[in-house]
């Protein structure tokens, strides 16, 4: 079978990303789709009618519902997994040989991964040293397509009092990212909630047990807690 086009990779991905840190059970619409790639919903839909006759995903109105939802199949899970791996491995390989900093290796790994062999990836890993997170702490798969869970928990779920260690951050937002980096909201950080605002204000928090910074709930829903 011919490998996905790079189109079809950035669907599948996308399905798999929406999944992998579900927003309160929330199923995966045509239209959270359409959001997560910043296309029509025309479009959308039209790529997914495709790629249900290739195989890679599946489509059903839950009971009582008119809206369907959408599920990658084992074969779009596969792929999906594929370009996954080979995003988070050219993150590490660009963050930790290259130098750049985390807001910028998002960017340049989506281009790049559409374009690596798994021969290539192998070899990345190998030179890496076969890490099992990438620079923003999300798990990377391994070639078998195993992948660890990420965890729910988010900073901005947590009262005064709770402590926990920063597992991974969404690194979909550049100028989010170096705003977290310079309050030391990075992967492996420890945290303890000081304070939160009321009415929604600003959350308050201690980070490795010295620096005191503050940040709006919506920066602190982008930080995952161990």
């Amino acid at each position: 079978m011919e490998s996905p086009t790079p189109a079809v990779q950035d669907y599948l991905k996308a399905i798999f990303l929406l999944g992998e840190t579900p927003e309160d059970d929330d199923p995966i619409s045509v239209s959270r789709v359409d959001e997560a790639l910043s296309v029509t919903a025309p479009s959308a839909s039209n790529m997914l009618k495709r790629l249900e006759e290739m195989g890679y995903v599946s489509s059903r109105a839950p009971q009582g519902e008119r809206r369907p939802v959408v599920e990658l199949t084992d074969q779009g899970r596969v792929a999906a997994l594929t370009v996954v791996r080979h995003h988070r491995l050219l993150e590490t390989f660009l963050a930790t040989r290259l130098g750049m900093s985390w807001d910028e290796v998002h960017r340049e790994a989506e281009v790049l991964e559409h374009h690596i062999s798994e021969t290539l990836a192998t070899r990345i890993a190998e030179v890496l040293g076969h890490p099992e997170r990438d620079p923003h702490g999300d798990p990377i798969p391994t070639p078998q397509g195993e992948v660890e869970p990420v965890p729910l928990e988010r900073l901005s779920d947590l009262t005064v009092g709770q402590t926990g260690t920063v597992s991974r951050v969404n690194d979909r937002d550049s100028e989010l990212l170096r705003y977290l980096a310079e309050r030391g909201l990075v992967p492996d950080a420890e945290v303890e909630i000081v304070e939160v605002g009321q009415f929604g204000g600003p959350i308050s928090i201690t980070v490795d047990r010295s620096r005191l910074v503050s940040v709006p709930p919506e920066a602190a829903r982008a930080v995952h807690i161990a």
